[in-house]
């Protein structure tokens, strides 16, 4: 019999001795425990170290890995607290197979959560991404009952996670509840050491409560609105963790899906683990949403630079804090030291210990993966690759963002005219208000190097399949246009440029062209041959666009387009000035990744010259004392040029970040 099963079968019988009348007594005075409580978060479904865009292997990444972490931490604690901090079920062609393709039965456990079941998880609650795919979809994987418009009751739940999920912050319209539990109180049992040293049984209460960012209801529109609503996150802390600690919780754990910002809170506010940590009977944060490492002496992060916030011990206004990146990468491990005092447990707070443990051991060496774990999606695994094989067309020229920053459109105009087809078309035939309304089309590139160089979108000349077209354009969007004047039109291009820092050109040091801090996927792109403009990154944020023309013609402020996006942005994601769903004109019900598919489908060829080599902007000309730099893989120049930029060049093989990168520099002058 394999360990997981012996282990699945164990927590089969939990129920039975939990009916017997035998309870752990509180440990003796002085005794002490150790209690480790374990962070995932932000796994986005990347359940194996696969790579379903290159259809290769990646042991960096994959929550087989983190089951070795967890595993060995269990190994070394005698006590473990096992909790998810969401932003699961989302992020992989693993996650679209299971939800958009073939979706699990209601007797069916998603894939992710049967592996979380095996591990033996304790708790969980839900980030931004889990209602990606709507609540009627999120309420059967979950196994729960909402009470919402537009999800059928069943008679009974579906299967789902053996662990509660908590969450406090979204309500349901029609009953005015939380859709979740806004928290629960876990009765975990500990092995203690008694002053007299010998071994005590005994039982913590632990409160876990749960809160997703309010943004959920821009990003998600579609799927929400009319359903569900946010409220104060900082206000239901301050209401439920008293009556956490009133019902017995002696820890209370938040799961916060967020990051930090010291900000004035607001209840819109995206990042509110700062505020949280403030809020009194707070023992542990966990963090996440943000895919960065806490805590982390190195951090360079503004959000773990800010007043109250110590990067080196992960606390948080003194609170223990962990944030465990992303993709499985690392395991979130808060040692809590206990102390009885004869009647409850409380924390020795000088003894805490924070840390994020990776599964990278050396350069290019990671922990073994689990199999057991790995086995228990063998199936889905195989019949994911099976699918993303499936072929849709051909590409004459490789399309990939390595320079995508310095203006190459090879991986986006696609994309682009892919979106811009639809819209016209849609325009034409059932929209004849809009008819003479030009269509432009804006896209961005996802994937630009963050984490680490395997983080490019890289499609070779040749045959495309669905992976290519998951590459090309990541996320389960779904097309969106808005209708914008000349003026919101700059305003949302000078909004995209914020990507770049100010470069001074009487600088003789080297400057960085781009700002780490923003990221990748709000650099929305033309790539028009009736739009152009340059970027002026020697100007301050917001007064960079320059020569903004259509048709040759400078663009009026009140000259009106329509604008093909995706529901994200078109609803207020990554706050662009007008953008806030109030100007959309078409809501499609396709996804931007299916209308990408049967525009490629339809052409059955792409070639550089119609799908690859548009560049609507680029950089305003300046001569700089001292080179400007960016990063990307390393000895590509020849690809920056077969797409036509001449102006950049490889200064160093390896920058030096860990993350397999190269240092390049950018002429401005050319």
């Amino acid at each position: 019999m394999n360990r997981l099963l012996r282990y699945q079968i164990s927590i089969a019988f939990v129920p039975l001795l939990l009916i017997l009348p035998v309870h752990a007594a509180q440990a003796p005075s002085g005794s002490t425990a150790v209690l480790a409580v374990l962070e995932t978060s932000d796994l986005h479904s990347n359940v194996v170290g696969y790579d379903y865009y290159k259809l290769a292997p990646d042991a960096s990444i994959g929550f087989d890995r983190t089951a070795t972490l967890i595993r060995q931490a269990r190994k070394e604690f005698a006590n473990t607290l096992l909790l998810d901090n969401g932003d699961t079920i989302q992020g992989t062609a693993f996650a679209d197979y299971q939800a958009l393709v073939k979706p699990p039965s209601c007797e069916q456990v998603l894939g992710i959560y049967k592996i979380m079941n095996a591990l033996g998880y304790e708790g969980g609650t839900m980030g931004n991404h889990e209602f990606n795919y709507g609540l009627p979809f999120l309420n059967q994987i979950t196994g729960s009952s909402f009470k919402v418009k537009d999800v059928a009751p069943q008679a009974k739940p579906c299967a789902g996670p053996n662990f509660p999920i908590v969450l406090a912050n979204i309500h349901s319209l029609q009953t005015n509840q939380p859709l979740f539990a806004p928290y629960k109180i876990i009765d975990k049992k500990i092995v203690a050491t008694g002053k007299d040293g010998k071994r005590v049984e005994s039982t913590v209460k632990v409160g876990i409560i749960g809160f997703t960012p309010p943004e959920i209801m821009a990003w998600d529109k579609r799927w929400l609105e009319g359903r569900v609503k946010p409220v104060d996150i900082k206000a239901s802390a301050e209401r439920y963790i008293p009556e956490m600690r009133k019902k017995g919780a002696e820890l209370v754990v938040v799961l916060g899906h967020s990051g930090l910002d010291d900000a004035a809170y607001s209840p819109k506010m995206e990042h509110t683990n700062w505020h949280l940590a403030k809020v009194p009977g707070v023992d542990v944060v966990l963090m996440g949403h943000s895919h960065q490492l806490f805590p982390n002496k190195d951090s360079s992060v503004p959000q773990f630079n800010l007043p109250g916030v110590d990067k080196v011990r992960g606390l948080v206004h003194g609170v223990p804090a962990v944030m465990p990146s992303q993709w499985g990468k690392h395991l979130g491990v808060v040692q809590l030291h206990l102390k009885s005092d004869g009647k409850r447990w409380t924390v020795e707070k000088d003894k805490t210990v924070v840390e994020a443990r990776s599964t990278q051991t050396a350069p290019k060496t990671f922990v073994e993966p689990d199999p057991e774990v790995t086995a228990l999606v063998r199936a889905e695994h195989e019949a994911t690759i099976a699918y993303v094989k499936t072929p849709v067309g051909r590409s004459a020229f490789r399309m990939t963002t390595y320079f995508a920053d310095v203006g190459d459109p090879s991986a986006l105009e696609v994309v682009n005219r892919a979106q811009a087809e639809y819209v016209s078309k849609y325009v034409q035939a059932n929209l004849p208000q809009y008819a003479k309304l030009p269509v432009l089309s804006v896209t961005a590139p996802f994937k630009a190097g963050f984490p680490t160089v395997a983080d490019y979108t890289d499609v070779p000349a040749g045959d495309l399949a669905l992976n290519n077209a998951a590459d090309l354009y990541l996320f389960p969007n779904s097309l969106y246009a808005v209708k914008v004047d000349g003026a919101g039109l700059k305003a949302w291009l000078e909004t995209a440029a914020g990507r770049f820092n100010t470069i001074d050109p009487a600088k003789t040091e080297a400057q960085e062209l781009v700002n780490s801090r923003f990221p990748s996927f709000n650099f929305d792109t033309i790539t028009s041959r009736d739009v152009s403009y340059e970027i002026d990154v020697t100007r301050a944020p917001g007064d960079r666009i320059r020569k903004l023309s259509y048709q040759g013609k400078p663009v009026e402020a009140k000259q009106e387009f329509l604008v093909a996006t995706n529901n994200y942005r078109a609803s207020g994601g990554g706050d662009f000035p007008g953008l806030d769903g109030s100007n959309v004109v078409l809501a499609s019900p396709d996804n931007n990744r299916d209308i990408l598919i049967d525009y490629i489908r339809s052409a059955k060829e792409l070639s550089r010259k119609a799908q690859g080599a548009a560049r609507s902007w680029r950089f305003a000309q300046v001569k700089t004392a001292g080179p400007v730099v960016f990063h990307s893989a390393p000895d590509l120049v020849g690809l920056a040029q077969e797409a036509g930029i001449d102006n950049v060049s490889q200064l160093k093989a390896d920058d030096g970040s860990g993350k397999g990168t190269a240092l390049y520099a950018v002429d401005l002058s050319k």
